[in-house]
């Protein structure tokens, strides 16, 4: 990927820029209730990723190196077409508020990766800000009437692993794309991935209307050509934990968008917990921001 030149430096100029990706991704939940046809969440994922990643690989006009394709089907499912079936299945078994606190999860997991596959130890204030950060998420977004339904649990912890397992291995593996060539070749072939499964369970599509165009027409060129660009492109820039971290801002992007746009109400705790997961989020960038972190997760 282009930008390894920085690799080892800290920068919250890039943090800002990748800061932007989860809250495109954040939007997500509006776009798909206002915009888009009904209970069709696997088409939903296909039209957001498969458009994207065409227009991208066409752009670029950059193959993978030969030894690479095996790492890039493997990101490709982690990233793109295992997270995204894996997400919308927990959000349709789930309540959003508890699928969202259990892949606030993410930070810890790529840590416990460093640990165990690099023997790297966690930087201890990262540990305690991601801790607070899962806390936060509950205060924020728990109610007292969720359900724990299994299946869907285990599908949140399994995209939590997915989503925190490719973030490390992408940086890990450092591939020699461009990150547009990089970013468009996992779109394409995640949502390559997702069109056997869109098509045996999602419904058919009725007849679109110009808003479900002009949804799917976001999703696709914003929530994915675009933010996924910029994660990627931040991959390459930041410790694996300094990104995952930034995820957060998704479903915080989302309770923010509820209030304002839809009306929806924020108790004294849920601000409370809005204020935490932000000072987890900062606190995680400060942690790897100095020396001791910049070093361990470079």
């Amino acid at each position: 990927m282009q930008g390894h030149s920085t690799q080892g430096r800290f920068s919250w100029a890039d943090v800002l820029v990748t800061a932007t990706a989860p809250a495109i991704w954040g939007t997500t939940y509006i776009v798909t209730t206002e915009w888009l046809p009904p209970d069709r969440p696997f088409t939903a994922a296909l039209l957001r990723t498969l458009p994207a990643g065409l227009l991208l690989t066409l752009y670029c006009r950059r193959l993978p190196e030969r030894e690479g394709w095996r790492r890039l089907l493997l990101l490709s499912a982690l990233n793109i077409g295992g997270f995204q079936a894996l997400l919308f299945l927990a959000a349709y078994r789930l309540p959003g508020g508890l699928a969202a606190v259990v892949g606030a999860i993410q930070p810890l997991l790529v840590m416990g990766l460093a640990w165990l596959l690099d023997g790297r130890r966690p930087v201890p204030v990262a540990v305690a800000a991601a801790v607070a950060g899962v806390a936060g998420m509950a205060a924020l977004l728990l109610s007292p009437g969720s359900v724990w339904d299994p299946i869907g649990i285990g599908a949140a912890l399994a995209g939590a692993a997915c989503m925190a397992t490719g973030t490390y291995l992408a940086r890990r593996w450092r591939s020699q794309l461009p990150v547009l060539a990089f970013t468009g070749w996992q779109l394409l072939v995640g949502g390559t991935m997702l069109l056997p499964v869109a098509w045996a369970v999602d419904p058919p599509l009725p007849t679109l209307t110009s808003t479900h165009l002009l949804g799917y027409a976001y999703l696709s060129v914003v929530g994915a050509l675009l933010a996924y660009t910029l994660w990627f492109r931040g991959i390459a820039r930041l410790a694996p934990v300094a990104v995952s971290s930034l995820g957060l801002l998704s479903p915080l992007t989302a309770v923010i968008l509820g209030w304002a746009v839809l009306d929806q109400r924020m108790s004294g705790l849920s601000l409370a917990g809005l204020v935490t997961v932000l000072a987890s989020i900062l606190a995680v960038q400060w942690a790897m921001s100095r020396p001791a972190g910049a070093v361990r997760d470079a």
